[in-house]
């Protein structure tokens, strides 16, 4: 757990802020009118807002200004269920000041973020003229199916040639303090589902059975073991992770007739999604299995290369709060993904990670005023002359 940064300011309109998102249960889908209030502070700034609603999902489309390149905070105000109510110190959507953290679902991921891009959005507005325009694009399909939200704004932007220069996502990137890491890309996803066939039948009698299990426990040891890429100088060797495994009638005296297994590999830009598909493919066939598989490509790997986005943020940081930012591409997916394919220059920028999705998540509470003075500067280097 990270240790506290500084006393908390009990009267930071940031921390007002957070709390006020944190109240609302917004367990995807569900929005509970999270983007509403960001509208109305949005609203009361001179920015010209979008509800696009997709199926269930809620996202908001937020521009202030008229000309000039186009920042955006992207964000989302759905947040993963809190678990068993009873394992909580406190009930997960009644905010908590405790011992310097921030407590509730979503203070971390990423409430505490959203609330820090607005407030600084208003402290830079209130006495700075801008050469180029802020957006936000929010959504309450990030930690669920993903398929309504962020990816759907895009492709709505595109419609109307709407071109996005830089993009801070607020996903929480940060590991001991407060702007200590700055994730510049992320690893591709690409996942299976794998079906082994066999023949039902008595445990005493396996010569009348094929047992499943049985046929691919040597794929599966060889998957396990298989060197996939060495990984190149932005991204870590391709990692391969069985996550489910299921066979039988749950009966202990019957051989089952088919096994399923669900796997993973997080990959860069050593493999293509083709290459593993097509070595994965070919090792099944070596072990003569009788099976299907089913592929599903989660995301594609990017990464931001240096330039002005980079920099502001690395500047930002030595001269905020006096350290030097790892870059890193590390981590699982986030709604960057969907943006960076345009020609986005994205990088992901939040407070530290060390209890999201958890029970009892919590941020420490003077970080997010940090986290907000650093997206403040941020866009103060980037579009003010």
């Amino acid at each position: 757990m990270p240790t506290t940064e500084a006393p908390v300011d009990t009267h930071s309109a940031t921390l007002a802020l957070a709390m006020d998102l944190i109240r609302r249960p917004s367990v995807t889908p569900e929005d509970a009118d999270c983007q509403a209030l960001i509208a109305a502070r949005l609203q009361a700034l001179g920015f010209d807002v979008v509800a696009l609603p997709f199926g269930e999902v809620r996202n908001l489309w937020a521009v202030h200004g008229s000309s000039g390149p186009l920042f955006v905070f992207a964000g989302h105000t759905d947040v993963v269920p809190a678990g068993p109510l009873e394992h909580w110190s406190h009930p997960p959507f009644e905010p908590r000041l405790e011992n310097g953290f921030l407590c509730g679902r979503g203070a971390a991921d990423m409430k505490g973020s959203l609330a820090a891009m607005v407030t600084a959005c208003e402290r830079l507005l209130s006495r700075r003229s801008l050469s180029g325009r802020i957006g936000f694009l929010l959504t309450s399909d990030e930690e669920g199916p993903a398929v309504d939200g962020t990816v759907r704004v895009m492709d709505w932007l595109q419609a109307r040639n709407e071109r996005i220069d830089w993009c801070v996502v607020g996903e929480p990137s940060s590991t001991l303090h407060t702007g200590d890491l700055i994730r510049v890309g992320r690893r591709g996803s690409l996942s299976a589902r794998l079906r082994v066939k066999g023949v039902q039948g008595h445990v005493a009698y396996p010569e009348r059975a094929l047992n499943p299990v049985h046929a691919a426990a040597p794929a599966l040891a060889e998957l396990a073991t298989t060197h996939w890429d060495a990984g190149d100088a932005d991204f870590p060797p391709t990692s391969f992770q069985i996550s489910n495994i299921h066979a039988g009638t749950g009966a202990g005296n019957v051989i089952p007739g088919e096994m399923r297994v669900d796997f993973n590999l997080r990959f860069g830009t050593a493999s293509t999604p083709e290459s593993l598909q097509q070595r994965i493919e070919r090792l099944l066939d070596r072990h003569g299995l009788n099976r299907d598989i089913d592929w599903t490509r989660g995301a594609m790997p990017f990464r931001t290369a240096a330039g002005a986005l980079r920099e502001a943020a690395i500047t930002a940081i030595r001269s905020r709060v006096g350290l030097e930012p790892e870059l890193s591409t590390g981590g699982g997916t986030s709604d960057g993904r969907f943006i960076a394919p345009y020609g986005v220059q994205v990088i992901e920028l939040g407070p530290c990670n060390a209890t999201i999705h958890q029970i009892d998540e919590r941020v420490d509470a003077a970080g997010l005023d940090t986290l907000s003075a650093l997206y403040e500067d941020i866009l103060e280097r980037l579009l003010v002359n």
